[in-house]
């Protein structure tokens, strides 16, 4: 009798998880490495909520807490969206896990019976179609174009949707391509979906305040308040504070749907950590200066880092319009011979020459779009800026290996 279940087998490492993870082996092998493969950044916590965290220890806050947040921690999330989104909720209409993938996992798993679709744009988080696999859902790919910013487009999701379809994943801004979708756009997808009660929607708006050249933003449920009723809004602080370690994520929604993800939360990982809650409660309530500070500093980079890759032969990419990510096509590069005589077939053998390279990048068929990779900035400019310049010489070493082929060829 096999150990491990079925179950455990449609548990995947992410792409960039996995490409993370190369890079810390090879650098304990002693190799020069630059990891631009996980989606953190590269900022401290704000040193008023690592306060607010040692103050809560010091108080004796290290215990258990209710399942799905304490009563100050959910204040601090319905101010926050009413304050930020013009949404009002109760405090039974939030939930609070160990990060927005446990909000997201607790979702899914309450309300995908097996066979049951869930509608995901191409390229998106890769977790949204790991995590229905899990639950024994059907992930359903939609590709979106570039010539679209990435979008997925009202015809194409109304082309998607069939009877078995639960939920559709929204992601804005994106990972891994930056896409940013205004009010009239949510709109337009909203008038879908009205036409087809049988699915809700997740927004996830972890990248709410990573917006470039002064966008504004919009979320779903509060550009179509009729929707709110089967919306999940999904948030956290990881991102916009820094907090990715503290593993802390949020989630508003349906009261029963909100009940359900607390009963699965209560059999799994119990409450979040009643101090991650704690300097959340201090970060949501807190001065936000530091976040537009952060922004700033994330446009600067985009700035520098977009036309550095577009200059490099074979490469193409957008200027992403949020989130910290630029969604690379290395179509160019198909096709091509390595210097050890490989020829770069998908974007998978493009990761692994750039590896050998140096960077290690996540590649597109794990977010549902290929050939493409994806390059975070949420590191320092010189460390993206020493990656252009190894991604630039690889690309000159493919060309010379292909120039010398032809030449071998002439000469035979």
């Amino acid at each position: 009798m096999a150990l491990l279940s079925e179950r455990v087998g449609r548990a995947r490492i992410s792409a960039s998880a996995a490409a993370a993870q190369r890079a810390r082996e090879l650098r304990a092998q002693g190799l020069d490495i630059l990891g631009l493969a996980q989606g953190e950044p590269d900022f401290n916590t704000p040193d008023h909520v690592i306060e607010a965290a040692h103050r809560a220890m010091k108080a004796g806050q290290t215990h258990y807490t209710p399942v799905d947040g304490t009563p100050e921690l959910k204040a601090a999330i319905v101010a926050k969206f009413k304050r930020e989104n013009g949404l009002e909720f109760k405090p039974e209409n939030i939930s609070a896990g160990a990060g927005g993938k446990q909000v997201l996992h607790n979702a899914l798993m309450a309300t995908l019976d097996a066979g049951d679709e869930v509608v995901i744009p191409a390229p998106s988080w890769v977790a949204y179609a790991d995590i229905t696999h899990y639950a024994g859902g059907v992930p359903v790919w939609v590709p979106t174009r570039p010539e679209h910013g990435f979008k997925l487009r009202p015809e194409q999701l109304e082309a998607a949707i069939t009877p078995r379809t639960k939920w559709l994943m929204l992601n804005s801004p994106s990972n891994p391509s930056g896409a940013v979708y205004s009010a009239e756009e949510l709109l337009a997808l909203a008038q879908v979906l009205d036409r087809h009660p049988q699915v809700w929607a997740v927004a996830d708006d972890m990248y709410e305040h990573v917006l470039f050249d002064g966008r504004g933003f919009a979320t779903l449920a509060a550009v179509a308040p009729w929707l709110a009723a089967r919306t999940l809004t999904v948030n956290g602080v990881s991102k916009t504070y820094a907090m990715t370690g503290w593993r802390l994520g949020y989630g508003a929604g349906p009261v029963e749907l909100i009940r359900g993800m607390a009963r699965l939360q209560a059999q799994s990982s119990l409450n979040p950590s009643s101090v991650s809650q704690a300097a959340a409660v201090a970060a949501l309530n807190g001065p936000q200066d530091v976040v537009r500070e952060r922004c700033a500093i994330f446009e600067a980079r985009r700035n520098v880092i977009v036309p550095r890759l577009n200059a490099v032969p074979g490469l193409a990419c957008e200027p992403p319009a949020g989130a910290f990510y630029v969604y690379v096509s290395c179509a160019g590069w198909l096709g091509k011979r390595t210097p050890q005589g490989r020829t770069l077939a998908t974007d998978a053998d493009v990761t692994a020459y750039l590896l050998e390279s140096g960077v290690a990048l996540p590649n597109g068929a794990g977010y549902g779009l290929s050939p493409y990779f994806r390059v975070s900035f949420a590191a320092a400019l010189d460390h993206l800026e020493r990656a252009c310049e190894r991604i630039a010489a690889a690309a000159q070493r493919l060309a010379a290996r292909k120039d010398a082929t032809r030449e071998e060829m002439r000469e035979g």
